[in-house]
């Protein structure tokens, strides 16, 4: 089974690269098919997935939004102790006595 094809698989910067450059429009999608040895209706496709989703860079506010899972922590310690009584159930299913 020589003949057989492999999937490429292309990484997140270089499809942003040929998107950058399709966006653009000093080249063809067929010239910059021919340039990074990609087909024409790929490169079309992430153009148009990066115009779409281009807006998503600006929604947020500045910086990071601080995860509220860290800012409760009563809710922190009923998941432990959740965790703990199913460990304690499937210790005792299994007949394993582990070491604390």
């Amino acid at each position: 089974m020589s003949g057989t094809k492999t999937r490429k698989v292309y990484g997140a910067d270089f499809k942003a690269k040929v998107a950058l450059e399709a966006v653009r429009e000093s080249k063809t999608l067929n010239e910059l098919g021919q340039e990074f040895g990609i087909h024409p209706v790929q490169i079309g496709q992430w153009k148009k997935e990066l115009r779409q989703r281009a807006s998503e860079l600006f929604e947020s506010k500045r910086g990071p939004q601080p995860v509220a899972e860290h800012r409760d922590p009563e809710r922190l310690y009923g998941e432990i102790g959740r965790l703990k009584m199913e460990l304690d159930w499937l210790k005792k299913k299994s007949g394993l006595s582990l070491p604390r």
